[in-house]
């Protein structure tokens, strides 16, 4: 358990400060300096790079007792003042700030906003609060705290799925705060997963082996964006074990520049897969890295090691086993930094005692099909896939499944995704939700508790889209330009059923294009592998998307064990209770 005082704050290294104009009360940092007594340091087990030189560090502790985030920043190198914020998309405006600035003589810290055209503005309400400041020899650190939620309107609420933490420093003494405006500094923006289940690292058993997935000493493009493949072949007298841990490697001195990593199974029936090391989006690359999509490890920056439970792993090696994999780095690097080599990838802890059972990865959502289509310039559109109770009823053993993980899955239009339990047609619990979802962070998340799934259950899932910069309607696929809805659940013990989505039935789509013809003059044809659908061009949004849940209720396709089709859509009769913040008047636990 990482577990706080509440009365660690350094009273008297802080006095209040109000401002003329607006009387908010702002923290005066002495001279930069902590007081002689130091206070004991507060663990820090989640850090990642903020800038691609690494000169900005975030680390952090989460108190579920309390609902706070302990926060520490590092800078290498202060000027006068430093910003970091969230945001809902990144965006630097409408963004919850906390600012350190200096006017030349004298250096403030303070709980600040930024409005529609990034003017920076100090809070009414002072959430965050200042633990230390200090200036040791490796940089100049910060720590503050503050609740998962404040009820103030113009603060962020943190909650379980990605943040996006804006930052950037500044080079000129400010008069006032008030003086500050974002779309006037540089600012960048990375991704993370804050809140992080509380629960303590499991002991690897002694005769674990390790085996590296690495890239083959890659000279790092001077672009901003590189996907790199790598095929790397498994010994081919390689027994069966399990996986029971992985880990990143990243090359010393590139943490700031490699993104995320992730490791896929080749098809089963693929004898030989071609030698490859190059760039992903290479139109040159063989075929074949097509037929490696099977998620075997993901990394992302920030991400710890991820450990399977004491009685499962994942299997590699052995009869029915595939003998290839793909490693795929992404490298981000906006600064188009040449001749950098890295050598990073995935380290597989793997063990030959296998554990009682084998994990199953199971995808969860929609078919990728053109059915899936979203109108264009849409603030939000929702799609829904479902794993029916007849699928869990016929596939699962009777104790069910375990889900213990999962990853989230969309393409760029993707804004949030959430899968829900059902059972007797009451939401039971959310298996994931991230209603912040970006497609530039993804990685396998470690559940805060266990689901059980037992047969005659129903998953449900739901993703969030957004396409107001688009001219043309998206339909599903697998270009980065179409769309996907899909959730991949690991759990134990394995089972068959590696896919459990659904998609509209044709025919009732046909019936409901039929009828939007009725009211629309021009239409849009999208040429499908299946049929000629029409899209509406002036009609509005609401009308659409009710007409189109009208349709919805008749009949979806299920893909379960095979295809089966006319499948009822499944009916939930009672919703899950929104999650109340002590703030709002909830219980002090998080749950």
């Amino acid at each position: 358990m990482r577990i706080f005082s509440k009365d660690v704050r350094l009273q008297d290294f802080t006095i209040m400060y109000f401002t003329g104009l607006a009387a908010l009360m702002v923290i005066l940092v002495a001279s930069y300096q902590a007081p002689s007594s130091s206070l004991p340091p507060l663990p820090m087990p989640f850090r990642m790079p903020l800038d691609p030189l690494g000169n900005l560090q975030l680390a952090w502790n989460i108190s579920y007792a309390t609902q706070e985030v302990y926060i520490q920043l590092r800078v290498a190198e202060l000027r006068h003042g430093v910003v970091l914020g969230m945001s809902d998309r990144g965006e630097l405006s409408n963004a919850d700030l906390v600012v350190l600035w200096d006017n030349g003589t004298r250096s403030y810290f303070g709980d600040a906003w930024s409005d529609s055209k990034g003017h920076v503005s100090l809070d009414s309400q002072q959430d965050y609060e200042l633990i230390e400041a200090k200036q040791k020899a490796d940089g100049f650190y910060l720590l503050f705290k503050r609740p998962f939620s404040t009820c103030d309107p113009r603060d962020y609420v943190i909650e379980e799925g990605t943040v996006h933490v804006i930052y950037g420093l500044l080079d000129q003494p400010l008069a006032s705060l008030g003086d500050l405006n974002l779309s006037r500094i540089h600012m960048g923006v990375q991704r993370v997963l804050m809140l992080r289940p509380d629960m303590p690292s499991p002991t690897l058993p002694p005769e674990v082996k390790t085996m590296d997935v690495l890239a083959p000493n890659v000279i790092i493009p001077n672009q901003e964006t590189t996907y790199w493949c790598f095929i790397q072949k498994l010994p081919d007298d390689m027994p069966k074990n399990h996986i029971v841990m992985y880990e990143s490697v990243i090359t010393p001195g590139n943490e700031a520049i490699v993104h995320h990593i992730e490791v896929f199974e080749c098809a089963q029936d693929l004898r030989e897969v071609p030698q490859y090391s190059g760039s992903c989006d290479d139109k040159m690359k063989p075929k074949k890295l097509n037929f490696c999509r099977h998620v075997l490890a993901a990394w992302a920056m920030g991400a710890e090691a991820f450990y399977y439970p004491p009685d499962a792993g994942l299997a590699i090696g052995g009869p029915g086993s595939s003998r290839f994999l793909r490693l795929e780095v992404h490298y981000h690097n906006p600064l188009l930094i040449s001749g950098r080599h890295d050598s990073s990838g995935i380290r597989l802890h793997y063990t030959h005692n296998l554990r009682r059972y084998d994990a199953g990865i199971m995808e969860l959502g929609l078919v990728y099909t053109p059915v899936m289509a979203i109108p264009p310039k849409q603030h939000t559109f929702y799609l829904t896939g479902y794993c029916t109770s007849k699928c869990t009823r016929t596939a699962l053993p009777p104790g069910g499944i375990y889900v213990f993980a999962s990853q989230l899955h969309t393409h760029l239009a993707g804004r949030g995704v959430r899968t829900v339990l059902v059972r007797g047609g009451k939401e039971l619990d959310v298996v994931q939700e991230d209603q912040h979802f970006s497609t530039e962070y993804q990685t396998i998340r470690v559940l805060k508790k266990m689901i059980n799934i037992l047969p005659g259950d129903v998953l449900i899932t739901k993703c969030t889209y957004n396409t107001e910069d688009r001219s043309k309607p998206t339909v599903g696929g697998f270009g980065i330009m179409e769309e996907m809805c899909v959730n991949y659940i690991h759990y134990y013990p394995r089972t068959q059923l590696e896919l459990c989505k659904s998609h509209v039935d044709p025919g009732y789509l046909q019936k409901y294009f039929s009828f939007i013809n009725r009211y629309c003059r021009k239409t849009l044809q999208i040429i499908t592998n299946f049929l000629n659908l029409c899209l509406l061009c002036q009609f509005q949004s609401e009308i659409f998307k009710s007409i189109r849940n009208y349709i919805f209720v008749f009949f979806i396709m299920l893909v379960c064990l095979g295809e089966w089709e006319k499948q009822p859509l499944p009916e939930v009769t009672s919703i899950l209770p929104k999650h109340r913040y002590p703030c709002e008047g909830g219980a002090e636990s998080y749950s």
